[in-house]
This record gives C-alpha cells, sequence and structure tokens, in this order.
C-alpha cells in the first residue's frame, strides 16, 4: 500500500539510475556474490557496479553496446552475467529475495501448495510433440546428407 512511509522507503530520485540498487538492496545481495578468485590480480572492478549495470539492462530493455559510459564496459557486464548464471549465483540470489519476500508478508519461506488451473490439466492430457510417437512423424531430410555438394552451383 502506499503510504507516505513506503514512497519515501522506494522513491529512487536521488540514485543516478532507477535500476540502481540502494545502500539497503546492495547490503542484502553482497553476501551472495562470489569473493574474487584466488591467485592472480585483484579485482578492478566494482561487484556493485556490475550488479548495476545488470539491472539497468535488465529493466531498461536496451542493447549491450548502449550501457552507459559511467558503468563498467559491456563485456565486463555480460561476462559476469553469464559467469554468476553458470554458477548458480543469480539463482542463489534470486532465492534468497525470494524467500525474504514471503516471510516480509508473514508467510512459510518455501510455498507447500500450488495452483493448477484448467487449461494446464488440458494442454497435459493431449500431449505434446514428445506424446507423438516417432513412426507416425515424417522423417527430416539433412542437407549434409543429401548429396548435393554446395560447390557444385545449382541450374534453375
Amino acid at each position: 500500500m502506499w503510504t507516505k512511509e513506503n514512497r519515501q522507503r522506494y522513491n529512487r530520485d536521488k540514485l543516478r539510475y532507477p535500476s540502481d540498487l540502494t545502500d539497503e538492496e546492495w547490503s542484502e545481495v553482497e553476501t551472495l556474490v562470489p569473493p574474487a578468485k584466488r591467485g592472480g590480480r585483484k579485482r578492478e572492478v566494482d561487484v556493485r557496479e556490475i550488479l548495476n549495470g545488470i539491472m539497468y539492462v535488465l529493466s531498461t530493455g536496451c542493447q549491450w553496446r548502449y550501457i552507459p559510459k559511467d558503468l563498467p564496459p559491456r563485456s565486463t557486464v555480460n561476462g559476469y552475467l553469464q559467469r554468476w548464471d553458470y554458477d548458480g549465483t543469480l539463482g542463489k540470489i534470486h532465492y534468497a529475495l525470494y524467500q525474504k519476500c514471503r516471510e516480509q508478508v508473514d508467510r512459510e519461506a518455501s510455498p507447500t501448495a500450488c495452483v493448477i488451473d484448467s487449461q494446464s490439466v488440458k494442454s497435459a492430457e493431449k500431449g505434446g510433440p514428445t506424446s507423438i510417437p516417432k513412426g507416425m512423424m515424417r522423417e527430416r531430410k539433412s542437407v549434409a546428407r543429401s548429396g548435393i555438394s554446395w560447390s557444385i552451383p545449382r541450374a534453375c
């Protein structure tokens, strides 16, 4: 509910970009970000700025090359996004924030029930492509197996 307290709490006017993390948001996520790898050079980028860059792209939907110059380079932001997706860091962050949101509204951290609508049940009963036997499907012909060489010009 938008009360005066909530409006002040969620006001993002003082941030550089509305997608930037506030200090409170950063304190929630900071411990979930993995430390720099051992050995080699020290990490030169600010991890908070990396997250700000990721949040900027996700919230604006802009292309990677249009990330503002005051954020880390697009290759760095994209590299961290891919690495954190691969190693499960993004999933851990999502799950921790999800649990916290549920606890704030006085619910158990993990839901114990789910809702299935009638449309989902109908589509599961009919079955999709996986329920059709392979003998009933047309065979796909591979271009590579067709014996036609691409170096020979085709007659139209």
